[in-house]
């Protein structure tokens, strides 16, 4: 999740690994989770990613791999020139003139010709903070849980929903770049979407899901302005274990991606177990403090409620007074 200020400096890139790139054919249906999300962990959160700075070469590293994913999971490209990037060039930058950072956009079309038109978009940030002020020894901020975490969700139910017939719907997945200098990324794709903004229905942004969240029940995570709209409680009738988000105070709902895509009228939220633990925005953010367990659970919890909303014709609404 970002803030609006910034101050860390950023570095260049670093030789990537093969070694990290390297990984087997994907298995099908959510047999292979638990493999899957340690794999892209171990590799977006590692030191070698250098903690992904927004707008810099180790955020485009990050980018293509998960570009690479994408491919393997049998989603069709949406970015630029037929390929899954999408660069985005900010005008007017932290540091003077324009900044360029990249967005991950794969498309899944759908198969019945009625609802192929209606598109659900399933999302997340993929940069962090990058190298930074050194804290406690550490300089690299690896960003795990925010939001490697999230990363690992969207590119699980690419796998997943990849391995299976085609939904009615069609599925955008969407990786942002820049979020953590507000939302940038996330910007540049609502400009230059690759299917009408009308033709969205729903966005599901997922944020912060590698740690449960002490404020809520066990085996629970939370919705972003949950009480906005009908899209929260209608998944958790279909088996999502989400409940309101239990830190209002944190103004949550307006503090991801999912915020420009809602003040346009699409209904969007941000799924998250955030428990405001002191790990955030800082180098240990770090893998090894990831509860795997959880966000296991927390990834397959969503399968099924998600495959029901792209293939049904519901269309979720924003409550009275619920739109932004």
């Amino acid at each position: 999740m970002h803030r609006t200020a910034l101050a860390f400096a950023l570095a260049f890139a670093v030789a990537w690994p093969a070694a990290a790139a390297a990984s087997k054919a994907p298995d099908a249906g959510a047999q292979g989770l638990a493999a899957s999300v340690r794999t892209h962990m171990q590799v977006l959160a590692g030191d070698a990613m250098r903690g992904r700075g927004s707008a810099t070469p180790d955020e485009a590293r990050a980018a293509d791999y998960i570009a690479g994913e994408l491919k393997r999971y049998g989603i069709q490209p949406a970015g630029d020139r037929g390929g899954f990037i999408q660069v985005a060039t900010i005008p007017g930058s932290w540091f003077g003139g324009s900044r360029t950072t990249v967005n991950v956009v794969g498309m899944l079309k759908g198969a019945d010709p009625k609802l192929a038109g209606e598109t659900v978009l399933l999302t997340a940030h993929l940069d962090h903070l990058g190298v930074g002020a050194t804290v406690k020894g550490d300089s690299i901020y690896n960003g795990a849980d925010d939001d490697a975490s999230g990363v690992c969700a969207v590119l699980e139910l690419a796998r997943i929903l990849g391995a299976g017939a085609r939904p009615k719907r069609t599925v955008l997945f969407v990786l942002f770049g820049s979020e953590e200098l507000g939302s940038l990324g996330a910007q540049w794709f609502r400009e230059h979407p690759p299917v009408p903004m009308k033709n969205i229905v729903a966005n599901l942004e997922f944020e912060m899901i590698g740690r449960g969240d002490a404020a809520v029940p066990p085996h629970t995570l939370w919705l972003t302005g949950y009480e906005r709209s009908n899209l929260g409680p209608t998944l958790a009738k279909h088996g999502a274990r989400l409940v309101a988000d239990p830190h209002p105070d944190e103004n949550f709902f307006m503090r991801s991606d999912n915020y420009g895509l809602a003040k346009q009228g699409i209904i969007a939220h941000t799924v998250s177990s955030y428990g405001l633990h002191h790990d955030y925005h800082r180098p240990s953010d770090e893998v090894s403090r990831i509860d795997f367990p959880h966000m296991d659970e927390a990834i397959e919890s969503l399968v099924k409620p998600v495959e029901w909303l792209v293939d049904s014709d519901f269309r979720p609404a924003w409550k009275p007074g619920g739109k932004p």
